[in-house]
């Protein structure tokens, strides 16, 4: 029996992206992802034979957006019942179904029982206790470290990960001194990093980085600029919210 395509329901919007080839439902007024979500699936190397862990799913779309790139399949993880639900709901509307699976799950007690070559996340990044919380809850659980905090997420990475795999994740460059002391404190070595900036001269805004349980060389590739004088995307920017080939 075929599955009903998925369609807005109150209160939510149909977008698309890459140039219509992944197609996402996401709240109107609850929480819609950002650029930080194509910029980590721009940077995320997968291969054809990986086997992903992505933590803290959201609505689904970094997994989504991976689905033009190789992989043999996604387990992505979301605590929040509604959001894991729509995640589901936009697996089907982009027939990944046999490629991609969402479990509702807290990262910090998921017990796979085996490990990923890849594992992936766009994190809360406000610290417990800091900022202000938003009316909206999923709002609040996806942007603060409500349900763990960095040193979690490391060391249930560490847990996860293949000797020999990667692990990719995003931040606010603010953050960065406590993503590398959580990571040093599990073991895992920084391998590629990248500076995200507004403009030529500004200072980074965000960071994008792959670690892994191996030793080896870092490679510091060099800082993805967002903004041209003009105020427009630079050429890179827009190659990247098209969706590389």
């Amino acid at each position: 029996m075929k599955t009903a395509e998925p369609r807005p329901r109150s209160g939510e919007t149909l977008d698309s992206f890459y140039r219509g080839r992944v197609r996402v439902l996401q709240p109107r007024r609850g929480y819609r992802f950002s650029v930080d979500a194509p910029l980590l699936a721009d940077f995320i190397r997968t291969r054809k034979s990986d086997e992903i862990l992505e933590v803290g799913a959201g609505n689904g779309i970094i997994s989504l957006l991976l689905s033009l790139k190789p992989f043999r399949r996604i387990t992505a993880i979301e605590i929040q019942k509604g959001t894991a639900g729509l995640a589901r709901r936009n697996v089907i509307l982009n027939r990944l179904g046999d490629r991609i699976e969402v479990v509702r799950a807290d990262y910090r007690d998921f017990s796979p029982g085996r490990k990923f070559d890849l594992v992936f996340s766009n994190p809360p990044y406000i610290r417990k206790a800091t900022g202000f919380l938003s009316r909206v809850s999923e709002k609040s659980v996806a942007k603060h470290e409500i349900h763990g905090d960095i040193g979690d997420l490391m060391r249930k990475t560490a847990e996860w990960l293949k000797e020999d795999g990667r692990a990719s994740f995003i931040f606010p460059e603010r953050r960065r001194e406590d993503f590398l002391g959580a990571a040093a404190a599990n073991r895992l070595r920084v391998r590629r990093l990248r500076s995200v900036r507004p403009r030529t001269g500004e200072l980074g805004i965000l960071f994008l980085a792959e670690l892994s349980l191996t030793r080896g060389r870092l490679k510091t590739l060099p800082a993805l600029v967002l903004f041209n004088r003009a105020g427009r995307y630079t050429a890179e920017a827009e190659t990247i919210f098209s969706g590389r080939r």
